[in-house]
């Protein structure tokens, strides 16, 4: 079954080009469950094959995650948001935890929305905390699209690599994940270090300021 669906992804992208790359990568970055290892390998292979170039194949791929992603975080603002405020109570989600919550994403939305676009089973979902937080549309398209080219520019090489080979594919795109996994972690970490010595420093020169008035 998997196979079949493989082999009808290399026709459906070779017949539609980078148009095809676009439409099946904006469904994959929605809630509708079609892996991205199933879209972009299959444009790697016609890579390797001169049907496609790797800027093509990045642009599009990327576009189509961003649209996608934008798509999420609409039905975040326009329905998810006044669902909460109203109901989340019934829920045990109050409108102060709610507040808390949009207060984190608003200061954290840059490296949870470039983080969460290079996880399995979080880059499908972390536009909708982003619509709820109504984080900053130039920042979230510019972080989404940073962690989706990489992710897409990943996958296009594995199917370079591997061809028309789905076993391959996702036994590479899981060594690759947990390697992206652990490069968060790191790069997590490195954010916090930086976030609290930032917060040192601002607090060492008001502390200077106050003294000084």
């Amino acid at each position: 079954m998997v196979h079949a669906i493989f082999s009808w992804l290399v026709d459906v992208v070779g017949t539609m080009g980078y148009t095809g790359i676009v439409f099946l990568m904006f469904i994959e970055s929605t809630f509708i469950p079609l892996p991205s290892e199933l879209v972009i390998p299959p444009a790697g292979y016609l890579i390797a094959q001169k049907q496609m170039h790797w800027g093509g194949v990045l642009i599009s791929g990327t576009a189509g995650s961003l649209l996608g992603a934008l798509f999420n975080y609409a039905i975040a603002v326009y329905f998810g948001r006044p669902f909460i405020l109203k109901y989340g109570k019934y829920f045990g989600i109050s409108k102060s935890h709610f507040e808390k919550g949009e207060q984190f994403f608003q200061s954290h939305g840059s490296i949870s929305t470039f983080v969460g676009r290079l996880i399995l089973g979080i880059r499908h979902y972390i536009s909708f905390p982003a619509g709820l937080a109504r984080m900053d549309m130039k920042k979230f398209c510019f972080y989404t699209s940073a962690g989706a080219g990489i992710w897409v520019l990943i996958l296009a090489y594995i199917g370079y690599l591997v061809g028309n080979n789905k076993e391959m594919v996702f036994a590479y795109s899981k060594q690759w994940s947990i390697y992206i996994i652990s490069g968060c972690i790191v790069l997590v970490l490195a954010y916090i270090f930086w976030h609290k010595n930032r917060r040192s420093v601002e607090a060492e020169r008001t502390s200077g300021e106050n003294i000084v008035d």
